[in-house]
Parts: structure tokens; sequence; C-alpha cells
């Protein structure tokens, strides 16, 4: 098994032709669209951490990351991450990285119902089964939606997670 470089900050650049410019377009298309809900929501707050509060930011893939002071861990509104500065660790912040990008591509698919569907579901077992999943050793990603940005996380952005990424 190779090993996992945590230090790679971004998914790796695809080679720009006709098709992929294309599908960049698509991209951004559905998601100002379909998924305008969540990604409007998500620039409000991007334009208010960075602009207002200078908060520091990056892109990921499609995404942009902003680095915010919470104890809280990540937060996706479609192409905006919000994510802890200074976390426990690199490899915390790298495999969230790549999960919160998996709840980018969900919003993309599910547009409005992305706040039903993932959000909600996503909000109430990280703050309220925290001590279940402890007590239980239930890894984070047991829950559907967050299964599911694992995986499209790592589908989409090319990068695997750590083994401790639950």
């Amino acid at each position: 098994m190779s090993r996992i470089d945590i230090t790679v900050k971004e998914p790796p650049k695809k080679k720009k032709c006709w098709q992929q410019s294309l599908k960049d377009f698509l991209f951004m298309l559905v998601q100002w669209t379909w998924a305008l809900p969540v990604n409007l929501v998500g620039w409000i707050a991007f334009v208010i951490c960075t602009k207002i509060l200078g908060y520091r930011w990056q892109h990921f893939g499609y995404a942009k990351i902003v680095y915010v002071p919470w104890k809280g861990g990540g937060l996706s509104m479609g192409l905006f991450i919000f994510i802890k500065d200074n976390a426990k660790s690199k490899e915390w912040t790298y495999n969230c990285r790549i999960h919160e990008y998996g709840h980018t591509w969900q919003a993309l698919l599910l547009g409005p119902l992305y706040y039903i569907i993932i959000a909600l579901p996503s909000v109430i077992w990280c703050n309220c089964f925290a001590g279940y999943r402890k007590k239980n050793n239930v890894p984070y990603s047991k829950l559907y939606c967050e299964g599911w940005a694992n995986a499209w996380g790592q589908k989409f952005s090319g990068l695997q997670q750590t083994e401790n990424h639950n």
C-alpha cells in the first residue's frame, strides 16, 4: 500500500482541454442553478468570512475552503467549505477537506434537497450523537450521508483519506 501524503493541499489539476472546460462549465451551471439555495448561503458566508473578517481561504478542486476559528469541525455549503483553523492535526485537516468536498458533490446532485437529505441529518449526527458514537465505537462515516461524502470526496478529488478519517 502506498503512503498517503497528507501535506497535499488540493486535488491534482486536470489537464485543460475543451471537454474539461465543458465539464467545468456544466458543473458550475448546475451548482448555480439547481443548487442555488445551498451555494447562495455559502457564498454570503464566504464573503463575510474572507472579506469582512479576513479569514484565510484556499481553492480545493471546484470548491473554496475557508479556515475559521471555531470549535466545530467542517461545514459544507455547496461550493463553499468551512473548516476549523488550527485543527488538532494536519491529518485531520487533510481528511476533513476531502470529506467536505464530498458534500460539495452531494449538493450538485441534490440541489435544494441537500438541506433535508444531507445537512440536517449530518448536523444532528455530529452534534447529538457524539457520545453515542464514542461509547459504542461507531465511526462518524456510519451515517449514510457521511460515508457517502467520504466516498465521493475521494472519488472526485482524486485523493485518498488516511485510515484514521472517521
